[in-house]
């Protein structure tokens, strides 16, 4: 690993601990705000305990801290509140604020070309029509763990859940939310690919 990419990485932790801290500094529901940010906690400790043998592309690292910002964003207002989306919501005469299905269409984008990235770098698969399938199916397990997730917290704390889930009265929520992250997955296979070679062929030629 060269100085770059050292710097490159410590100037993504650096934006996503401020965001966290912005995030975490009085978020409009304490118990909502760490629900939202427990996953990039544990995926932080698993890039931090793999970094030594193995760090991913720039262009994955990128999409990662912007699905972190996100998911901070949220955890902050409540993906009900994003003040940005309530304007949208109402500016367009919505039913909803619909900034969790941003969160759910990136749920299944970015963890799209970070299975493919381990699939490809670890050999496990070559580039072909089985490799996209089974990356849209390792999004769609990703996804439907999230809503069982949601589902236990929902059993777990009762009403205080309820901003967790952000289903804001739509009975079709948890589908919905999946159906976003299959078309997130679908996305980046269809578009991201050519970028996301070059961003691997620049790591290991690094």
């Amino acid at each position: 690993m060269n100085n770059k990419d050292r710097n490159f990485h410590a100037s993504l932790w650096l934006i996503l601990i401020i965001s966290l801290i912005w995030s975490g500094w009085h978020p409009a529901d304490r118990f909502t705000w760490f629900l939202e940010v427990v996953p990039i906690f544990i995926i932080s400790a698993i890039l931090l305990s793999i970094y030594q043998s193995f760090y991913f592309s720039r262009l994955v690292c990128c999409l990662m801290l912007a699905h972190a910002i996100i998911l901070a964003i949220g955890g902050h207002y409540t993906y009900a509140q994003v003040p940005l989306f309530n304007w949208i919501r109402d500016a367009f005469h919505l039913a909803r604020n619909h900034y969790d299905r941003v969160g759910h269409f990136m749920q299944g984008f970015v963890p799209a070309l970070i299975s493919r990235e381990v699939l490809l770098r670890r050999g496990v698969l070559k580039k072909g029509p089985w490799l996209g399938f089974i990356i849209v199916c390792i999004c769609l397990a990703i996804s439907a763990v999230y809503e069982l997730f949601e589902w236990q917290a929902a059993v777990w704390t009762g009403e205080k859940a309820d901003a967790f889930l952000g289903s804001q009265g739509d009975p079709w929520d948890t589908q919905e939310d999946m159906a976003l992250a299959l078309i997130g997955s679908i996305t980046a296979i269809a578009l991201m690919l050519r970028w996301h070679d070059k961003s691997m062929n620049n790591l290991q030629a690094g």
